[in-house]
C-alpha cells in the first residue's frame, strides 16, 4: 500500500516533534532517572509484545485481532511519575517493536512512537504542572486524596486530546478528507468529530491503572509493588479482546447472510458489497457520526437479504416476469426485515432493510412512504443501490459511466430519490472515484460507447436503472432487468 505525500510530511513533521520533546532528556546534566525509563519502557513494551498476544491468541481462539488496540496504563504512570522528556522515552522501544498489520512498516511504526512521545510527553507537562509529583506522596508520605486525582485526570485528557489532534491530522492527509465536510441541516462535521469521543472510556479505564501503578511506585514497596497493576492491566485487554470477539462474529454473520444471496441470485454478485461501500461514502458525505458508518454500511450490504426468501426461479428468469412474479419480487424488502428483525447491533439498518424501495413520491413499495417518512438510511441506500445497479457490468446489462448514473439519479432526484443523498454521493464520487464491476457468472460483452440518459417518459419520471440496449439483448435484456430488483 503507498503512503500518500501528504501523510509522510504529517509523520516527518510528528517525528520532528517527538525528537524535539525526547531530546532534552539525553542532553548533559539533564538528571534522567534512567533506572526507571528503562524498567518503565520495558515494561510497556512487555505489554504490547509476546505475552499480550498469547493472552489475545487464547482469549479469541488462536487468533489476534487486527487492530486491536495498544495498552496505556504503563505509559500514563510514566507521565505521572517522570519529567516529560523522559516520559516521552519510555513509548518508543515499545512502539517501534510492536507488531504492524499493514506494510509498509517503518513509516507507520515511526508514526505510532512519534505519536505516543508527544502524547506522553504533553501528559507529563500537564501533570507536573499541577503538582502531580507532590500529589502521589513518597515513601512514608501518604498521596495526597482527592487532589491527587486532578494531575491524573488533567494528564489522561492531555494524553487523549493528543492522540485525537494527531490521529484527525492524519485521517485528512492520508485519505484527503475536508477538515470541515457540511452536515445537512446541522452544524458542520469535522475531520476530527468522533474520535476524542471514542478515545475517551478506554483511556480513562487506562489512566487510573496508571494512577495505581505510579502510587504504587512511589511507597514504601516500590516499582516491585507496581507490576502488580499487571493483572487488572490484562483483565482489562482480556476485555477488549471480548469486544473485538463479538464485533468479528457480527462481521461473520453478515458474510453469512451476504454469501447466500449472491449463491442465489448470481446476477448480483458482489453487488452488495459495493452497495454498503456506496452507502458509507454518502454517509460520510453527510456527516454522520462514526457509530452510524458501520450500521448503515450494514443496512447497504443486507439490503437484498430477502431475496433468500423469493423463489429462484423467479429470480433467475429470463422472460418477463407475470404480475404474481413481480408482487412476489415486491415482497423481498419485507422477507429481508423479518429475517434480520432479531439482531440487535443492525439497529436502524432494519428500516433500511424494509424500506429502501420506498420513493420520494411515494409510489415506490412496501407500504408507498413518500419524502421524510423514508427513514434516512433508507433513502442512503436506495442511491447506492441504483447507482451501483447502474454502473455494475451483468449478463443482461452493460455498464454505464459513472458521470451518465449520475446524471440519471440527479435526473430522479425528488421524485425518485432524495437530493440529499445523491448530492452527496456526488460530492463523495469527485474525491474518491468508483471502480466499476462484473458481477455476473458470465463473461462481460465488449464495451460499447455508453448511451446518454433517456429522457422522461411522458406524464412520469422513469425509475434510475441500467438502459437496455439490443447488443446486450435488447427485450430479453430488459425482461431479465426487471426481474432482478
Amino acid at each position: 500500500m503507498v503512503i500518500p505525500r501528504a501523510a509522510r510530511v504529517h509523520v516527518g513533521c510528528a517525528a520532528l516533534g517527538a525528537a524535539a520533546c525526547v531530546l532534552p532528556a539525553l542532553g548533559p546534566g539533564a538528571r534522567t532517572p534512567w533506572s526507571a525509563v528503562a524498567l518503565l519502557a520495558v515494561l510497556y513494551a512487555g505489554c504490547e509484545l509476546p505475552a499480550r498476544c498469547r493472552l489475545l491468541g487464547r482469549a479469541l481462539g488462536g487468533a489476534v485481532p487486527t487492530g486491536s488496540g495498544p495498552f496505556f496504563p504503563v505509559l500514563l504512570a510514566a507521565a505521572l511519575l517522570l519529567p516529560p522528556s523522559a516520559a516521552a522515552l519510555t513509548a518508543l522501544p515499545g512502539a517501534l517493536l510492536a507488531r504492524v498489520e499493514q506494510r509498509p512498516a517503518g513509516p507507520r511504526r515511526v508514526w505510532r512512537a512519534a505519536r505516543l512521545a508527544l502524547a506522553v510527553g504533553a501528559a507529563a507537562l500537564v501533570a507536573r504542572a499541577l503538582g502531580a509529583d507532590a500529589a502521589l506522596g513518597r515513601g512514608t508520605y501518604a498521596p495526597d486524596f482527592p487532589y491527587a486525582l486532578v494531575p491524573a485526570g488533567a494528564s489522561v485528557l492531555t494524553f487523549c486530546l493528543v492522540l485525537t489532534a494527531l490521529d484527525g491530522a492524519m485521517r485528512v492527509a492520508a485519505t484527503g478528507a475536508p477538515l470541515v465536510a457540511p452536515r445537512g441541516g446541522g452544524a458542520p462535521r469535522t475531520a476530527w468529530q468522533g474520535l476524542f469521543g471514542r478515545a475517551l472510556a478506554p483511556h480513562a479505564v487506562h489512566g487510573l491503572a496508571g494512577l495505581m501503578m505510579a502510587v504504587l511506585w512511589r511507597s514504601t514497596y516500590g516499582p516491585v509493588a507496581a507490576l502488580f497493576v499487571l493483572l487488572p492491566m490484562y483483565l482489562s485487554c482480556w476485555v477488549f479482546a471480548q469486544y473485538h470477539r463479538e464485533r468479528a462474529a457480527h462481521q461473520a454473520t453478515i458474510r453469512a447472510l451476504v454469501q447466500a444471496v449472491d449463491i442465489k441470485d448470481r446476477y448480483t454478485r458482489g453487488h452488495s458489497e459495493r452497495v454498503g461501500r456506496a452507502s458509507v461514502l454518502i454517509a460520510r458525505e453527510l456527516g454522520m457520526a462514526e457509530e452510524r458508518l458501520e450500521v448503515v454500511r450494514f443496512a447497504g450490504i443486507l439490503h437484498d437479504v430477502g431475496k433468500l426468501g423469493v423463489p429462484t426461479r423467479v429470480l433467475r428468469k429470463d422472460g418477463p416476469l407475470t404480475p404474481e412474479e413481480r408482487r412476489v419480487i415486491e415482497l423481498h424488502p419485507e422477507y429481508g426485515h423479518e429475517m434480520v428483525r432479531g439482531i440487535g447491533f443492525l439497529g436502524e439498518a432494519r428500516a433500511a432493510i424494509l424500506h429502501h424501495h420506498e420513493r420520494m413520491d411515494g409510489s415506490g413499495y412496501p407500504y408507498g412512504l413518500r419524502g421524510g417518512q423514508i427513514p434516512e438510511f433508507a433513502r442512503v441506500v436506495a442511491v447506492a443501490d441504483a447507482f451501483d445497479a447502474m454502473t455494475s457490468t451483468r449478463s443482461y446489462s452493460r455498464a454505464r459511466p459513472v458521470e451518465t448514473a449520475i446524471a440519471e439519479l440527479e435526473r430522479c432526484a425528488g421524485s425518485q430519490f432524495d437530493p440529499r443523498m445523491v448530492h452527496a454521493l456526488t460530492r463523495a464520487l469527485d474525491r474518491h472515484g468508483w471502480q466499476t464491476a462484473v458481477t455476473a457468472d458470465e463473461t462481460a460483452p465488449p464495451a460499447e460507447s455508453p448511451s446518454p440518459p433517456r429522457p422522461p417518459a411522458p406524464g412520469g419520471t422513469r425509475a434510475a436503472g441500467p438502459v437496455p440496449r439490443p447488443a446486450s439483448g435488447g427485450p430479453e435484456a430488459l425482461a431479465r432487468r426487471q426481474g432482478r430488483r
